[in-house]
């Protein structure tokens, strides 16, 4: 069925060009496999489809009758494919990524809140997981993380500003225990502590300033993983809390919480994209990584 349908095609060249010679330019082919195929379309049939005569050629009333109910058909068919060749190239397909709460909020969501609607038939999928994983074991296509955190065998894009962390407390408290005026002033205060997602420790708080670096490893009567009870924590005036910036800015503005250390926190090398330098990537997954592209 195939060879008569290519057989057919090439009849249907041959007809219209009036020509070997203009239809297997059109077709890249030469003109004898042409020639050879029409003729054993002739003889499968058991019709005369091309009148040759030494200047031109001319169909046949058979060959006539069969172009005019073929040659409809083979725009169709042409059309269709090239619509199905347009299909092929618009951005389609899943797209997992990995991805911090923090990350997925801020830089994440607002980006593919338009994103998704401008491409209807991408689908991503974002997984929050404060771990770092394995993106080829996961199968993941991508991951968000700061850029201290991308292991060095991955291409890594830059899709946010800096960040910097804030030390804040509430101002009842600051009212009864004092403002902190150094980072070692925090191991006399209550301090609302961090327990990490991943590696389970308590790490110590760090500073820097003029080059000088402090790590101060602090207690408290509460220990949190989420960021939004330790922001609940230093709002009740229970004591101290150590987070980024973004997530306490709202609160300072209001004043219902007061920045200490402020010059001792300086900023930090915000999230990047990151992803397996190996990998073939669709054209959705280009165009997500244009979007999420960090401009300044």
């Amino acid at each position: 069925m195939a060879k008569l349908y290519n057989d057919l095609a090439v009849f249907v060249a041959v007809a219209r060009e009036g020509s070997f010679t203009k239809a297997a330019a059109r077709l890249n082919v030469s003109q004898s496999a042409l020639s050879q195929t029409i003729k054993n379309l002739e003889e499968r049939l058991g019709l005369r489809l091309l009148a040759r005569t030494s200047r031109n050629i001319s169909a046949t009333e058979a060959g006539e009758r069969l172009l005019a109910s073929l040659g409809p058909r083979f725009e169709e068919i042409d059309a269709e494919l090239d619509s199905l060749m347009h299909l092929r190239e618009r951005p389609a397909g899943r797209i997992a990524v990995t991805s911090s709460q923090h990350a997925a909020e801020t830089i994440l969501w607002p980006v593919l809140e338009t994103f998704l609607r401008e491409y209807p038939e991408v689908k991503i999928e974002v997984i929050v997981d404060a771990a770092m994983v394995d993106l080829v074991a996961e199968r993941f296509d991508a991951g968000v993380r700061l850029g201290e955190q991308v292991e060095k065998d991955m291409i890594a894009m830059r899709i946010g500003p800096d960040l910097r962390m804030a030390v804040v407390g509430s101002p009842s408290y600051f009212e009864k225990q004092g403002l902190p005026v150094t980072p070692e002033d925090l191991t006399r205060h209550n301090c609302i502590n961090i327990r990490m997602p991943t590696s389970k420790a308590i790490n110590a708080w760090e500073f820097e300033k003029a080059g000088k670096v402090v790590n101060v490893r602090v207690d408290g009567q509460a220990v949190f993983n989420s960021g939004s009870l330790r922001i609940n924590a230093a709002l009740t005036g229970l004591g101290i809390a150590y987070m980024l910036e973004d997530y306490a800015q709202p609160y300072i503005e209001d004043g219902r919480l007061v920045r200490v250390l402020e010059d001792w926190c300086p900023p930090f090398p915000g999230y990047h994209l990151y992803y397996p330098s190996r990998r073939q990537h669709s054209p959705a997954f280009v165009l997500l990584l244009n979007a999420l592209r960090y401009r300044a």
